[in-house]
């Protein structure tokens, strides 16, 4: 029995009453012990409160909570992984959808196709389709769902092989702002389709996908750790390296600081092909410069998309600024250099994850992920403990951010934070005016705002 709540008044807590009955899932409201739980994310930066949450169990109930929240004039936010930096998922006041319930896998190993609830996190997916003997592209860290990373793009480990996890939908769920439960493919609303891989969650609330599967069981990967005073070599000879290097192999910098304080440099790959080539692939990496340590071996797809996962315990307060860099040039190297010894935390790193081959090939206007080129992703993810410090390491993070800003173009949306309608426009990129004209004819009303928003178009839009 659902008590009302104070201040909500009496007959919006009853409409609340009544949309708990129609679910199949449940109705949190905040005298629930189940509710602060359920309006946690990763960043703890993020502290708001919903209205209510509704837990769903399937998309009839996505379908009748957005139907209910304009019925109301609610706002609504979704929550999925819950691992999106700049807290989209949670609204103060709003009517919070939260799939994180809905884990249902569906293999067709005849097709080499998954169809994947979007409560599933990737390491649920990775170890689902792993004992199937094969794989689809995700990304990075395995606490991360499925939902907003696909349709934000989906850069990871498979990516110079098999693209991003966008380039391997092959078709999605969607419950639509009049409540409408459709399917989008190539053949069937084929606009939303090409908006989906790419367009974040703009269009409707994607309840499944469908992906292409690819026969990957293990990698030959591992990290490379390289001394501070190396750093500058390192990264020149890298970034020659890797433009000339095979599809199979997909790599990624960090630069980070130990404990004590002493900045490190640490190249992580991960080739998905015969072990063989891998070795001879990477030898000349292994030992142009001589690394503090090599730990590059045969592993499990699924224990290897796990490795970062000790990285981002809970509680930690975040702060990301993150651009597409073409080049690793001697002014970024010197940018770098300067900034890793000053470092607030210890938790926080400079990642430059490599975008190449097959998802760099993609014609940009292919899906509405843009930024197809070969390039880094580069992500300057800062995390810390104490709230006191949070003035510090957001002033760092600006810092290095507005001093590589020129030597940038463009964003990944999956990284973006609350900064604003331009850097909104550079994530969709020249893709931007299409989806606008997309959100027109799927959502005219805006009534999926509570994410990087791309705005109807209308009138002397532009």
């Amino acid at each position: 029995m659902i008590e009302p709540e104070e201040g909500t008044g009496a007959v919006l807590s009853d409409l609340l009453r009544d949309l708990g009955r129609a679910l199949h899932g449940r109705l949190l409201l905040p005298s629930d012990p189940a509710y602060e739980a359920a309006r946690s994310i990763f960043n703890s930066m993020i502290d708001r409160r919903p209205l209510a949450i509704v837990q769903c169990h399937d998309a009839s109930d996505v379908s009748t909570a957005v139907s209910t929240a304009q019925r109301l004039d609610l706002t609504l936010c979704l929550r999925s992984g819950g691992h999106n930096v700049a807290g989209n998922a949670v609204r103060d006041g709003a009517l919070m959808l939260d799939l994180s319930q809905m884990k249902g896998i569906d293999i067709d190993t005849d097709r080499r196709t998954v169809r994947a609830d979007a409560g599933l996190t990737l390491g649920e997916f990775d170890r689902a389709n792993h004992a199937a003997g094969m794989a689809s592209p995700m990304g990075v860290v395995s606490m991360t769902g499925i939902a907003g990373l696909t349709l934000g793009g989906g850069l990871g480990w498979l990516n110079g092989r098999y693209g991003l996890a966008c380039d391997n939908l092959v078709a999605a769920e969607v419950v639509t702002a009049d409540g409408q439960c459709i399917r989008a493919s190539r053949d069937e609303h084929p606009e939303l389709f090409w908006a989906l891989r790419g367009g974040g969650g703009n269009f409707g609330v994607v309840t499944s996908f469908e992906y292409q599967l690819h026969p990957v069981v293990q990698v030959l990967a591992g990290g490379l750790v390289f001394a501070w005073a190396d750093a500058p070599r390192v990264l020149r000879f890298y970034d020659e390296f890797v433009k000339a290097a095979p599809d199979e192999l997909s790599t990624a910098v960090s630069l980070w600081v130990t404990e004590e304080g002493e900045p490190m440099l640490s190249l992580a790959v991960c080739y998905c092909g015969p072990f063989n080539d891998g070795e001879r692939v990477l030898a000349p990496l292994r030992t142009f410069v001589s690394p503090v340590t090599d730990d590059i071996q045969p592993v499990d797809y699924p224990a290897w998309q796990c490795r970062p996962d000790a990285g981002f315990p809970d509680g930690r307060l975040h702060y990301w600024k993150s651009g597409f860099l073409r080049e690793v040039s001697d002014q970024t190297v010197e940018i770098l250099m300067g900034f890793l010894s000053q470092m607030p935390s210890a938790a926080s790193g400079v990642g430059l994850q490599q975008m190449h081959g097959a998802a760099s090939r993609v014609p940009s206007s292919a899906t509405a992920f843009a930024h197809r080129a070969e390039q880094y992703d580069l992500l300057i993810l800062s995390q810390w403990d104490d709230p006191a410090e949070s003035d510090q390491n957001i002033e760092w993070t600006r810092s290095l951010f507005e001093a590589l800003r020129p030597h940038m173009a463009g964003v990944y949306v999956n990284n973006l934070g609350d900064e604003g309608s331009e850097r909104v426009r550079a994530a969709y990129g020249a893709n931007y005016t299409r989806l606008a004209e997309i959100k027109r004819a799927y959502d005219p009303r805006n009534v999926f705002n509570a994410n990087q928003n791309i705005v109807p178009a209308g009138p002397g839009t532009s």
